[in-house]
């Protein structure tokens, strides 16, 4: 009886580690409580630089004291899930992050990975030395033990490259992220500065054997249209983020999905705002915190008050809508290892 008890505990055991799931900065959740998601956002930024400064400045407190507000106003709109998408050595703060979420409600996904972009401001030192696999050891790390002592996990990869063809070290953190892939099943977003890049990207993964299904083209604005639909035909996530307030960005991004959805391709489509707050240091010292992204409007809400109404303006249902804003990212952050 104490044999058989224990194999239905083994089977048990097997079957929910073996469930799909999502991983916040609180811990898993089921694909199916993401909810309305806004798939690429910032808390807070920190531009000063991978190597100037220690990371954060500032007390959680101080933070919270400015920031709470707007999340908790966030949550009652209806949204359930932010990723945030600050990458290590660029004021990536999983403690705020847990704080928030906890006294929210908001399931919040943070990342593992570096940024490469940016002339290479925001790469530690150690990245020219190590290789890919080494790079990936410290990033698999995070995965399996949590973040700097926290027990915070990722819930994605974040990774950086620039607009041209990828150098010598943009193909390394990509390839390190193709190992962490294969090694965790996290999902890879890469900032992206056109559609050779993006191109490039697909390329390095598919030579480690890592699908485009795993691939979230971050940006994918700075792409043109045709170069967004050919990396959705190839089987990337389309991550069109940098939404905002004002007319003309509402009319391009529409113009985008309007693209998207002509070619049968919105079952590949992201978007979000990519809003936060950098932080900075005051004249007299202290920290503040500095909006970006949102046009000098509410931040995180030109989606629902902009974008939404004029997709259904020009036709879109809201059961397109509900699959860019729930289903998709869903899938698209779904912990599963994707493999040619």
């Amino acid at each position: 009886m104490k044999l058989l008890s224990l194999f239905f505990l083994i089977l048990w055991y097997g079957c929910q580690t073996d469930r799909p799931k999502i991983m916040t900065v609180t811990g898993p959740i089921h694909p199916g409580e993401m909810g309305l998601t806004l798939e690429h956002e910032h808390v807070t930024t920190d531009f000063i630089g991978a190597e100037k400064t220690k990371q954060p400045q500032y007390p959680v407190d101080t933070a919270l004291a400015k920031l709470l507000p707007f999340f908790v106003e966030l949550k009652a709109s209806g949204v359930q899930t932010l990723v945030e998408c600050t990458p290590a050595h660029i004021g990536r703060d999983v403690l705020l992050l847990r704080e928030i979420s906890q006294k929210t409600g908001l399931n919040i996904l943070t990342n593992t990975g570096y940024y490469a972009a940016v002339q290479k401001k925001y790469l530690p030192a150690h990245a020219y030395s190590e290789t890919a696999r080494e790079l990936a050891k410290r990033w698999i790390s995070e995965w399996e033990t949590g973040i700097d002592g926290t027990g915070v996990k990722p819930g994605f990869i974040k990774l950086g490259v620039g607009k041209s063809q990828l150098d010598t070290m943009e193909q390394k953190i990509v390839r390190a992220g193709a190992l962490t892939h294969l090694e965790t099943g996290l999902k890879i977003a890469i900032h992206t500065g056109s559609g050779l890049a993006a191109n490039d990207e697909v390329d390095i993964l598919a030579g480690e054997g890592v699908a485009p299904g795993a691939l979230i083209v971050v940006h994918a604005q700075n792409c043109s249209s045709e170069d967004q639909i050919s990396l959705a035909q190839r089987g990337c996530w389309i991550s069109l983020d940098g939404i905002g307030a004002k007319p003309d960005k509402i009319e391009r991004y529409l113009g985008f999905l309007l693209a998207l959805k002509e070619a049968s391709l919105l079952h590949r489509v992201l978007i979000s705002h990519d809003n936060g707050w950098a932080v900075i240091k005051n004249e007299d010292g202290c920290i503040g915190f500095e909006m970006f992204g949102a046009d000098g409007a509410k931040p995180y809400a030109a989606i629902f008050d902009s974008l939404v109404p004029a997709l259904m303006n020009a036709g879109f249902t809201r059961e397109e809508i509900d699959l860019i804003l729930v289903q998709n990212p869903s899938a698209a952050f779904t912990i599963e290892k994707l493999t040619l």
